[in-house]
């Protein structure tokens, strides 16, 4: 995939990796960079981040500073003007942390995600009740506009599941996830359904890890590991953060490791189903 033929989140994702790799290779931190060309280090971690594309000023500044200069210059001025976005961001991602912001627009570029979940259904798998009951618990503080955009912003997510070349995805989640009361036992019966449903599909693998795993390496928290359609682009991952959201392409080699282990832990997809099916007609007679 050439850099005009590839979407603007992929092209400003090479970007961001492109000019991180450029100051690593200078042997520069960023905080140095801050100081040595103004660019503030809040706005350089975006930029390498992936959270936005910088100014084309700032840009040419970090090529020079970093000593980049031909091909590889033009290369990154390329993936630059492709990175341009021309539709206006959807305003209910303005309320967003900029770091969930733009795993958004990475999962809707993504060939593939790999999704670990310790304490709900994945967000991709959500049903609207049960993400309505979620974040209505999660933010009890929050008004109810806010909360309405953020559960419009979940389910708007979920085509990138039925679109036409549709994002491969395997979801690992713990069963405390099956068994807890979100939205009480009708809310809960309906998502253990549509879970069922989407995991029939050939793109979607769904798995479950017992409590008779015990203790495990995901209990920490939650992360999602994102794969493009070129072979050549990189691998992010996106962790989950109750106060701050990070886009990561270092120590990815920790998360892939940490995924392929809750695999080997995790029942296969006909015994995750089964169980899935158990707890829902345990919700089904509380109803």
């Amino acid at each position: 995939m050439s850099v005009t033929t590839a979407s603007p989140w992929v092209c400003l994702l090479r970007l961001s990796l492109g000019l991180t790799r450029a100051r690593t290779a200078a042997g520069l931190s960023q905080k140095t960079v801050a100081q040595d060309t103004r660019v503030g280090v809040a706005t350089l971690s975006r930029v390498e981040n992936g959270e936005g594309r910088p100014q084309y000023r700032t840009m040419i500044a970090l090529l020079d500073h970093y000593g980049v200069t031909g091909d590889d210059r033009a290369t990154m001025i390329d993936l630059w003007e492709g990175a341009k976005v021309e539709r206006e961001p959807r305003p209910e991602h303005a309320h967003l942390r900029p770091g969930y912001a733009a795993y958004i627009r990475f999962e809707e570029a993504a060939r593939a995600a790999d999704a670990w979940e310790a304490s709900f259904i994945p967000g991709l798998l959500q049903t609207e009740p049960y993400a309505r009951a979620v974040i209505d618990g999660v933010m009890r503080s929050g008004d109810t506009e806010d909360r309405d955009r953020r559960v419009k912003t979940r389910i708007d997510r979920q085509p990138f599941l039925i679109r036409p070349e549709p994002l491969h995805l395997t979801a690992i989640m713990d069963e405390s996830a099956l068994w807890r009361h979100v939205g009480g036992p009708d809310v809960m019966a309906d998502q253990l359904r549509h879970l069922h449903t989407m995991a029939s599909q050939p793109h979607i693998t769904l798995r479950v890890i017992p409590y008779t795993a015990g203790a495990h390496p995901g209990m920490p928290g939650s992360f999602t590991l994102l794969t493009f359609p070129e072979a050549t682009d990189p691998e992010i991952a996106y962790i989950d953060g109750q106060d701050k959201d990070l886009l990561s392409q270092d120590n990815l080699g920790r998360y892939t490791d940490r995924f392929a282990t809750l695999r080997t832990l995790a029942l296969d997809p006909k015994a995750s189903l089964a169980l899935i099916d158990t707890v829902m007609d345990t919700f089904k007679e509380y109803a």
